[in-house]
C-alpha cells in the first residue's frame, strides 16, 4: 500500500500545468491547470473559523475559495492523494479534479488517465 502511495507521488511529480490531460480512450479532457501533491497527513478539510474581530481584509481572505473546491469527503481524499485540477469545457464550472491514483501515466508531455472523463468530480 505505502508503496502505491510513493509511485503516484512519483507520478504526479512529473505533470506541469500547461500539459494536455486525456482519458482511458484517448478523449482529451483539457489541461493541467493545478498540480497537487498528496499529503498522507490531510485528515479533513475545515473551514477557516471567522474572527468576529478581525478586519473586514481578514474576513474577505477567510471566504476566498480554497482549493479543491469539491465537497469536504471528496476534499479530503484529494488532498491525501494528491490530484490535478484540469481546465476543461466538459464541465459546466470550468474545471474538474483528477486523484493521482487516477493517472494511469505521464508520457509525451501528455497526462493519460484510467477513467473516462465523465467519472471526473466537477468544480464546485
Amino acid at each position: 500500500m505505502e508503496q502505491q502511495g510513493t509511485d503516484q507521488q512519483a507520478t504526479i511529480s512529473r505533470v506541469t500545468t500547461g500539459m494536455p490531460v486525456v482519458d482511458v480512450t484517448g478523449a482529451e479532457v483539457g489541461t493541467v491547470d493545478l498540480v497537487q501533491r498528496g499529503d498522507p497527513n490531510a485528515v479533513t478539510v475545515q473551514a477557516p473559523a471567522a474572527d468576529p474581530g478581525g478586519s473586514l481584509d481578514e474576513l474577505i481572505e477567510s471566504a476566498a475559495v480554497e482549493e479543491p473546491d469539491v465537497p469536504a469527503d471528496l476534499a479530503a481524499r484529494l488532498l491525501r492523494t494528491g490530484y490535478l485540477k484540469v481546465s476543461t469545457d466538459l464541465a459546466p464550472t470550468g474545471a474538474v479534479y483528477v486523484l493521482a491514483d487516477q493517472i494511469a501515466g505521464v508520457a509525451d508531455g501528455r497526462v493519460r488517465l484510467d477513467v473516462p472523463a465523465t467519472s471526473l468530480p466537477a468544480e464546485e
